[in-house]
């Protein structure tokens, strides 16, 4: 006999927490079962705490501007806890030709806007930065649909100033290629200033002075991004969670759902079926996109595949101590990022005892290098002793630190970014109406309109609304139905 929920959450990372919590705080009279296929959750938030270092495994901050980020914080408690950068290291860089540059000031997002600022830049010569200045007078490419961001850019800037600036910024935030990367799934405001202004520069410099933001851009806490999963679990107390319990398919049944689920040998819970089934009327699934894909090939083929189609990066991390005399010269900066154009396997390196304060003890030094970048070999096949071997190569040819590390730790993130390649929106416009033949069933997650812990959490909460509403409407019908029948 299948067990029963009113709502199933299909994984639990920062995703299908927020949907948890916010089904919870809207309708704490369902039955909310929230199923992880891992023995923690979390997802790619993990951070870990040895010998006074804080490492994070995956993301170290959120941007503040995404309300959801915040907001959810504000909602917990734990907004006083969010910590800026260090304002003692208040620059980045970027490895160009193998030296560092000092990334220019006056960047709104991620077009530098200040022209003035640029002059005395290394990172672009005379000629680039003559190019920049005459976007003003460029005239808007025709409305002739979606565009690579890697095109837009090189033809409103040129293609230095893309290929020493804005890729590597990208590759930071989304370890992909940018000739392939949408722009109106990733940037759409650029368009959309370049249409309403003629120009981005003009439509910049149109914006009023001051955002007024309560919040640095770039927030964290003190202990690192695992608070805000620790403070939601604590939270879900109305929540039954089974961890170590993978989906296996999903098939429509009347009244919902049935979810096939199959548990692993050491369940950290009791509770946690083995082998059997779960029959919910509504289902949110915040699985990867492929994953989703696969647990939904019964439901419906046409989801199924756009899911599939949608790539993936894989990307590590490898964490690394050292004492701070390991350094030659001063860590002056929050880190630097690596145009693809420089031909390394590391992607970026952050100094993150420099980012954030209270990262590491007095005198020591805590780094991150980040290893791998879409359309590259798989850097999470890589044995440890070969990312480690990267990361400690690209310190001693850009930083010239030569000692072996304190301490280390590698996270490896198979498939871990979602890439909104061109006709992303396309792929998201079929999933949208098909998902109209499946009342009940919804799709949350980093794959669909936004791959940060803010854009995961609205989407989370978004579906949790959508969920709660479905399910207490046809709870509704189903009381009304039954007072007929008396």
């Amino acid at each position: 006999m299948s067990k029963r929920a009113d709502v199933a959450v299909v994984g639990g990372g920062i995703t299908g927490l927020a949907a948890a919590y916010r089904l919870q705080r809207l309708a704490p009279e369902l039955n909310v079962i929230l199923i992880e296929a891992s023995d923690r959750l979390g997802g790619k938030i993990a951070t870990e705490a040895i010998n006074g270092f804080v490492l994070e495994g995956g993301p170290d901050c959120f941007l503040s501007h995404k309300p959801r980020g915040v907001g959810l914080c504000q909602e917990l408690g734990l907004a006083a806890r969010l910590q800026g950068r260090d304002p003692a290291y208040n620059q980045s860089y970027v490895l160009r030709h193998g030296r560092l540059h000092r990334l220019p000031a006056g960047l709104t997002g991620l077009i530098p806007s200040d022209l003035k600022a640029l002059s005395g830049s290394t990172l672009l010569s005379a000629a680039a930065r003559a190019r920049l200045a005459q976007e003003r007078e460029l005239p808007p490419a025709p409305d002739s649909g979606d565009e690579s961001v890697a095109h837009f850019i090189t033809r409103r800037f040129g293609r230095e100033l893309f290929e020493n600036l804005i890729e590597p910024l990208m590759g930071g935030i989304y370890a992909g290629q940018a000739d392939q990367l949408s722009l109106a799934a990733t940037f759409p405001q650029l368009r959309q200033l370049e249409l309403k202004h003629g120009s981005l520069l003009a439509g910049l410099a149109d914006r009023p002075a001051g955002d007024g933001q309560a919040y640095p851009p770039f927030v964290a806490f003190p202990q690192g991004m695992g608070e805000l999963v620790e403070q939601l679990i604590e939270r879900l107390s109305g929540v039954t969670i089974w961890l170590n319990t993978a989906v296996t398919r999903i098939e429509k049944r009347d009244g919902g759902y049935l979810l096939a689920v199959q548990r692993g040998e050491r369940p950290p819970l009791p509770g946690s079926p083995a082998g059997e089934t779960l029959l919910a009327p509504a289902v949110i699934v915040t699985a990867p996109a492929f994953a989703a894909g696969r647990l939904l090939e019964r439901v419906d083929e046409t989801i199924a595949t756009a899911l599939a189609e949608i790539p993936y990066a894989a990307t590590a991390l490898v964490n690394l101590a050292f004492d701070e005399s390991d350094a030659p010269g001063p860590l002056d900066g929050y880190g630097y990022v690596i145009p693809a154009a420089e031909g390394r396997e590391a992607l970026a390196c952050t100094w993150s005892s420099r980012k954030w304060a209270g990262r590491a003890p007095a005198g020591k030094l805590l780094l991150r290098v980040y290893v791998g970048r879409y359309g590259r070999p798989d850097a999470t096949r890589y044995s440890n002793e070969r990312l480690l071997q990267i990361a400690l190569d690209e310190l001693g040819n850009t930083l010239g630190i030569q000692a072996p590390p304190l301490l280390h730790r590698i996270h490896r993130w198979p498939q871990a970014l979602p890439q909104y390649t061109l006709g992303h929106l396309e792929r998201l416009a079929v999933i949208e109406e098909r998902l109209g033949s499946h009342p009940g069933l919804f799709l949350a997650g980093a794959a669909f309109r936004g791959v940060g812990i803010p854009d995961c959490i609205d989407s989370g909460e978004t579906a949790a609304r959508q969920a709660a509403a479905f399910r207490l409407l046809k709870f509704r019908k189903l009381q009304k139905s039954e007072r007929g029948s008396r």
